[in-house]
């Protein structure tokens, strides 16, 4: 059990005992035998009630986390979210899906077997303002993208790590101690570094790709002029590797588990592609355009944006069918990265 869920789980715990009198006991489950739990907490209420629930930490429940909390809560029944951060809207999201949750200062929905617990309103206090963390603010997740589709390229001297991701080299030094500073990174000796919480800071980087990297790389909707590319985009020409499909139209090249709603596409040549392809801009569209943030990644499928990005593009889409997709690309590509 990492740091982060100890920390979390303790502390939501404590404001439950302080609010309620409620006790509680938490037991990590040491293997991967339930994906997506992080152990078992045994709630002690007044007059002798017991319940036990699987339990998920998570520092800040997001939109894309609801497709995972629904289908572990109808696995598991007696399942709860604790959470650093769980605001309004998420909440009420929560309670509307009977997923039971507690967050940190207090926030709890819990109605499972007879118990039915509601505590609402409480506020985080204006001194827990995070402080901005420079490895994810734009450049930083830039970075740390790099960093985490292939992990050996933490050891890089910073001016190679620059050079590769096209970060100033001023904001290098900052970004690696922010991650370190954030509990994600381990000395093991010979001054070499590996990551841990490496699940952890993927739901981190998820959140910040989310917010704060991927509105800005936006670079407009579009649809075909020539509606028969609509099924045959496949073949549309991109010569010297000059856009990279990502998302749903990704995920059918490597699945062919789903057929794309939506055409996600990164780039450095927006002018001569909507030319060529004839894309006419619309707002809403079915391609969806975005600027390509990374080079000097190894993936054999350059037509392709890395399995990390195909995976993020499709969790954040809150679309169930994506979120089974992301799950496939997650077990055939990066499973054995992010769990050894």
């Amino acid at each position: 059990m990492n740091e982060l869920t100890t920390d979390i789980i303790h502390r939501a715990v404590a404001k439950l005992k302080e609010l309620t009198g409620c006790t509680g006991h938490y037991q990590p489950i040491a293997d991967k035998g339930a994906p997506g739990i992080d152990g078992v907490i045994e709630l002690h209420f007044s007059e002798g009630r017991i319940i036990k629930l699987m339990a998920e930490a998570k520092r800040e429940v997001k939109p894309y986390h609801m497709p995972a909390f629904e289908e572990a809560n109808k696995k598991y029944n007696k399942f709860i979210v604790i959470a650093d951060r769980i605001y309004p809207a998420q909440r009420r999201i929560m309670r509307e899906k009977g997923i039971a949750y507690l967050d940190t200062v207090g926030n709890m929905s819990l109605e499972k077997e007879g118990i039915l617990l509601w505590i609402d309103g409480q506020k985080l206090a204006d001194e827990e303002k995070p402080v901005t963390n420079r490895a994810f603010t734009k450049t930083g997740l830039k970075t740390v993208f790099y960093i985490l589709a292939d992990e050996k390229k933490l050891n890089l001297p910073y001016r190679e790590l620059a050079a590769a991701t096209g970060v100033a080299l001023g904001n290098i030094k900052y970004i690696i101690e922010g991650l370190a500073d954030a509990g994600f990174i381990l000395q093991i000796g010979n001054g070499q570094k590996v990551l841990k919480n490496k699940n952890g800071l993927l739901d981190r980087w998820l959140a910040g790709y989310q917010e704060t990297l991927k509105p800005a790389l936006h670079l407009g909707d579009y649809d075909f002029f020539n509606k028969d590319l609509n099924s045959n985009w496949q073949m549309l020409p991109a010569e010297n590797n000059t856009i990279a499909w990502g998302g749903e139209a990704a995920a059918e090249l490597l699945t062919n588990y789903l057929t794309p709603q939506y055409l996600t596409l990164y780039t450095n040549y927006k002018v001569p592609i909507a030319t060529t392809w004839k894309l006419i801009p619309k707002a809403h569209g079915r391609i969806k355009m975005y600027k390509k943030f990374w080079e000097n990644i190894e993936w054999d499928e350059k037509r392709l944006t890395p399995p990390l990005l195909v995976y993020a593009d499709l969790m954040l889409t809150g679309d169930p069918r994506c979120i089974e997709a992301a799950r496939i690309i997650y077990e055939k590509y990066l499973k054995d990265e992010f769990e050894s």
